[in-house]
């Protein structure tokens, strides 16, 4: 009987061994099959904006990240879609406006009563308010667009909430315009050459190709943001800043004489669950990138990379942080 029960508790032994031996294998297969790494969704804008093509010359440079399997470039809504996919976990990561994130954060406009957590990445170029008129329509100020046919941006578009705060600044509503149509910026340039539009706003970098077609087609007249109305911007939304279209650039419409606006920044958000680590690691090829010859995207050119982590209306998440404050470029 001895023997009997030496033997199975002999048996027993090697068979709770072999179990934990073989829990020990599935546990290094399953750490080292990646499993960890993360796909992401980037939020950009229109197909025929710019946010677009910057999603897509950062998509290669972001699935170089370890930590990242890939990264799907999704056309949206712009600004305020974005915001709202990355709170419904639909987006990681998008790029916006300041003032739509701005909002987001006070909980107002369409986020009235809904503030949300933006957590920023990076800073970007500058969005140029450009609100572009047909020549024969009469328009020369913001106050000239009371009763005529203007677009203003797809619905919950940074252009739409910028067309908003600029009307509101000298004291219009859509009300007091005879027709508004919720369009793209190509939909809106054929608009204005089939005589439907007299005109547009274009919230975008310098120059918008769809305002160079334009140009190409009939006569315009960009509408200034100036004097007490950009002063009545400025000082309501501190994302705002002035801005200036020069003139004599064949780069930037080949202006006879200068155009003053406002411009707002844009941002690169990411969802607050993303770890740390993830986020630093993002940040930091970004601006590792930024520092290079291969940007193809010209307006990722406009702000130099010791300058992204500046002046933004969201907090960094602490990974963006972290990176910055590494290469010491926080203010």
């Amino acid at each position: 009987m001895l023997k009997k029960l030496v033997f199975l508790l002999a048996l027993t032994s090697v068979m709770v061994l072999a179990a934990c031996g073989g829990d020990g294998g599935s546990e290094e297969a399953s750490g080292s099959g990646g499993s960890d790494s993360k796909s992401i969704v980037l939020g950009t804008g229109g197909t025929s904006g710019t946010y677009y093509p910057i999603g897509g010359a950062l998509k290669p440079v972001f699935e170089e990240s370890d930590s990242i399997d890939n990264v799907t470039v999704e056309s949206t809504g712009a600004s305020v879609a974005n915001i709202q996919n990355i709170q419904d976990q639909l987006n990681q990561m998008a790029i916006i406006m300041s003032d739509v994130g701005y909002d987001a954060i006070e909980g107002n406009g369409q986020f009235e009563g809904n503030p949300v957590d933006v957590q920023a990445m990076a800073g970007m170029y500058q969005n140029v308010v450009q609100v572009v008129a047909l020549k024969d329509s009469g328009i020369q100020s913001i106050e000239d667009l009371k009763g005529k046919k203007v677009g203003v941006g797809k619905v919950g578009s940074g252009v739409e909430q910028s067309a908003k705060k600029v009307l509101e600044a000298v004291g219009l509503t859509y009300d007091d315009l005879s027709k508004v149509t919720h369009t793209g910026y190509a939909d809106s340039v054929q608009e204005m050459k089939n005589g439907n539009l007299d005109a547009a706003f274009f919230t975008s970098g310098v120059p918008n190709s769809n305002i160079t077609d334009l140009q190409q087609q009939t006569d315009i007249n960009f509408v200034e943001i100036k004097g007490e109305t950009a002063k009545k911007l400025m000082d309501k939304y501190p994302f705002y800043k002035a801005n200036k279209i020069e003139a004599g650039n064949e780069a930037k419409y080949n202006l006879e004489n200068p155009v003053e606006t406002v411009g707002i920044q844009n941002m690169i958000i990411v969802s607050p669950d993303l770890s740390e680590d993830v986020v630093y690691d993002l940040t930091k090829r970004y601006y590792e990138y930024l520092g290079t010859e291969g940007v193809s995207v010209g307006a990722l050119k406009q702000l130099g990379r010791d300058e992204i982590a500046k002046d933004l209306v969201a907090p960094l998440h602490p990974g963006a942080k972290k990176f910055y404050e590494e290469q010491g470029i926080l203010e």
